[in-house]
């Protein structure tokens, strides 16, 4: 992109930064929110990647340099005010938030106060090597994780397909999957099963991380896809995990820490 114009547009506030949204470009989950200044911004565009300002560290931030959850930018939009930024992007690793889970966005007001509904996809300690004690975007969620991180991901996202199927199909992503109905879900699986051979295969061809990050993605976009297939015949995928429990001769170890659980 030669022409910079379009950065003069861009309504920065007095501190030279604008608020950064960045959305799934599929699901349209808003994973994130950051800072960006005008070389982040004009980075951003020209290498379709999400660069942002940590205002913490008074430097660029280019998403995903330490833990290699990278964000590819499909799209970018400016507000009517000029003063927001909405980047369409895709998470590679599926990971967005410092506290290892899929979005920043993780706690839900409910009557109880602010709960926990998203599952943590991985320990930030792993994310980050060892190093999060010592990165200022993950030093916040010290205090956070004193709440048991009881969510497990299956029984979440089993739940999570009963309370879509029951929901305005423009409500969420789910939803209208459910109202489209069962042809179109498969053939959702099928092209997450198509992408996932493409990214194994590009990852056996070069084993670099992003096509590490990318075959981990792709995998996770069928494994959920299936999950909604699943819960089209309101199929628990407990039912899949006991199974395979069962294939390998731990069905009773499995039983037994179902025990524990409802105790």
């Amino acid at each position: 992109m030669n022409n910079m114009q379009w950065l003069d547009e861009v309504k920065f506030n007095e501190q030279g930064l604008i608020p950064a949204i960045a959305q799934h470009h599929h699901t349209g989950r808003i994973l994130m929110v950051a800072w960006m200044n005008r070389e982040s911004l004009a980075l951003t565009a020209e290498k379709k990647q999400a660069v942002y300002f940590s205002r913490s560290r008074q430097k660029l931030w280019h998403k995903g340099e330490e833990s290699g959850h990278f964000q590819t930018v499909h799209e970018i939009r400016l507000d009517c005010d000029a003063d927001v930024i909405v980047l369409q992007i895709e998470q590679h690793g599926g990971i967005a938030c410092h506290t290892g889970r899929e979005s920043c966005f993780y706690r839900k007001l409910t009557e109880n106060g602010w709960e926990i509904v998203d599952a943590q996809l991985k320990d930030p300690n792993e994310i980050y090597k060892n190093n999060a004690s010592s990165n200022p975007h993950t030093l916040a969620m010290s205090a956070s994780n004193a709440q048991a991180e009881s969510v497990e991901v299956l029984d979440y996202l089993g739940k999570m397909m009963i309370e879509r199927k029951a929901a305005d199909p423009e409500s969420s992503y789910v939803a209208k999957l459910y109202h489209k109905g069962l042809n179109k879900i498969l053939e959702k699986v099928g092209e997450e099963s198509i992408e996932s051979i493409i990214a194994a295969k590009d990852y056996a061809a070069h084993a670099s991380l992003e096509n590490k990050h990318d075959l981990i993605y792709e995998v996770a976009d069928l494994w959920f896809h299936t999950i909604v297939m699943l819960g089209y015949f309101d199929l628990d995928p407990q039912e899949v995990l006991d199974e395979l429990a069962r294939r390998q001769g731990l069905s009773g170890l499995v039983e037994k820490a179902n025990r524990s659980k409802e105790a």
